[in-house]
């Protein structure tokens, strides 16, 4: 009766750390179908605006192996707690900033909440599934992309409908959600298995000593390459078409929406074809898809659309088993390697999204995220080295 019990209660807290992933990944994506807008009412160009969104990007991800080695540490969930408070409140506020400083610092506040927020809470998942590891973290993993895809249409509603100084009171879900965390979340009792080192130099040092791991975050940097591109450069490409925030905001719904059904179906696919395929079917395909959407993007703006779309789900798709991987690979490090994977991949890339941005302005959109497209393509190689299934580990 108490292993019965306590399978409930770890049910139980993997599904309000899900819903807790889907409003935090809400609000991270709530500001890129709306940047064009907040750009045109502070008066800065698209290459500034995207040196703020990589700044929000390298805030929210980069910093995620540092919160992830104390989480490894701890019991309580003040990350969770904290995380999910930060983002609800900065950034919905962000869109009523009068000038760019303001901006990027409410961006900077709001970002780090994601910070804090991922390596706990996944960390925390790996702990509560003690049974179907691979499948809680494909819907831990999917309900974060969930949340992510709806955030662009919600706010893209909320400003088109009732005006950019409306957005922040939106903040009222998160932060309701936050003290419920405290409810139905159990502190963790005991940490099954310590990390070897207590020290950050010395756990990063074996972290990235190891050369499955260094494979696994350069994939996910592909996938945020592709993602964060298309996010940031595309929504300034449809203002410039005359197309509205609302359907700017349904377009990056559907790639992203459509993003966590492959992250949903990872696992799946995975003990069909096995991990090595997932991977390469993820980063090649993406590259004939990129070339079919701009080949048509002004011709036949639904074709285009569909292809989009498409391109979300391959990009996710080998998210998830990217993640379970890599917890398999150091099981002992389980919130510190989620910041790798999760989080310090999304901030490197953010780094390089500022170079994007220029080149996009001076070379045009399209061809810029033409050529972004065969980086992926071209990692793809170091995909060799992995092994063929994640029951081998």
């Amino acid at each position: 009766m108490e292993i019965k019990e306590k399978k409930k209660t770890n049910r139980k807290a993997i599904g309000w750390l899900s819903l807790a992933h889907i409003v935090n990944d809400t609000y991270a994506g709530f500001l890129n179908p709306i940047m064009p807008f907040i750009a045109d009412k502070i008066g800065i160009t698209m290459a500034i605006a995207t040196v703020v969104m990589s700044i929000a990007h390298i805030c929210s991800s980069l910093f995620q192996p540092v919160f992830g080695f104390f989480a490894d540490y701890i019991f309580k969930r003040a990350f969770i707690f904290w995380g999910l408070l930060l983002a609800s409140i900065f950034i919905p506020i962000a869109p009523t900033a009068h000038n760019v400083y303001l901006l990027t610092l409410f961006i900077i506040f709001g970002s780090f909440g994601g910070s804090l927020f991922h390596p706990q809470a996944t960390g925390f998942i790996v702990r509560f599934s003690k049974e179907d590891f691979t499948k809680n973290m494909a819907i831990f993993i999917s309900a974060g992309s969930i949340g992510f895809s709806f955030g662009p249409i919600i706010s893209a509603l909320v400003a088109e409908h009732f005006g950019l100084e409306m957005i922040p009171y939106t903040s009222i879900i998160g932060i309701v959600l936050a003290f419920l965390m405290f409810k139905f979340v159990p502190k963790i009792s005991h940490i099954d298995k310590k990390p070897a080192h207590q020290d950050l130099k010395n756990t990063f040092k074996l972290i990235l000593s190891n050369k499955p791991i260094l494979i696994l975050t350069l994939i996910s940097m592909m996938k945020s390459l592709i993602t964060n591109s298309c996010s940031i450069m595309l929504p300034f490409l449809w203002k410039d078409m005359g197309y509205s925030p609302t359907y700017i905001g349904v377009a990056l719904f559907l790639f992203i929406f459509m993003g966590s059904i492959g992250s949903l179906l990872s696992g799946n696919l995975e003990k069909l074809i096995g991990a090595k395929k997932v991977f390469y079917l993820s980063m090649i395909g993406t590259l004939p898809l990129m070339f079919m959407f701009v080949s048509t993007y002004r011709t036949h703006p639904t074709v285009s659309l569909v292809v989009f779309v498409a391109m979300g789900f391959l990009t996710m798709l080998a998210m998830p088993v990217t993640m379970v991987m890599a917890q398999r690979l150091m099981p002992e490090y389980k919130s510190i390697v989620s910041g790798f994977i999760n989080g310090f991949s999304w901030g490197v890339v953010a780094v390089f999204i500022t170079l994007v941005g220029f080149s996009a302005q001076n070379f045009g959109i399209a061809k810029v995220l033409f050529i972004v497209s065969f980086v992926p393509a071209i990692c793809s190689y170091f995909v060799r080295y992995l092994p063929e299934r994640i029951e081998e580990i």
